[in-house]
């Protein structure tokens, strides 16, 4: 199981258009681990409690990478990264994650 933090709209026109898409500039869909998410959510999402996991199916993505993070997070953590849009029929659920989003504050996947 990997993890796909987004918000309620992007979510919506994820579904309207088949797949989350990277960003041009990125090249790449940011997914996390379940015991690493709190790093990225923390950083991008602090400010907000309208942030979704999407509980995705590695097992359905076609060329996941893992690689090093960004300066600040663990040197050994690697993130996977999917070279290609996600589509939607990998996403197994969708959950609400209202802050505090700590290591140990994960909703029920």
């Amino acid at each position: 199981m990997l993890l796909h933090l987004t918000t309620p709209a992007e979510w919506a026109g994820a579904r309207a258009a088949g797949a989350v898409h990277p960003l041009p500039e990125i090249g790449f869909v940011h997914l996390s681990t379940p015991e690493q998410v709190h790093l990225p959510a923390q950083r991008l999402f602090d400010h907000t409690d309208d942030v979704l996991l999407l509980v995705v199916d590695e097992g359905d993505l076609a060329d996941v990478r893992y690689e090093p993070g960004v300066p600040g997070d663990p040197e050994s953590m690697r993130f996977p990264h999917l070279y290609g849009p996600l589509p939607v029929t990998a996403v197994r659920s969708a959950v609400p994650w209202p802050r505090p989003r700590g290591a140990g504050d994960l909703p029920e996947l």
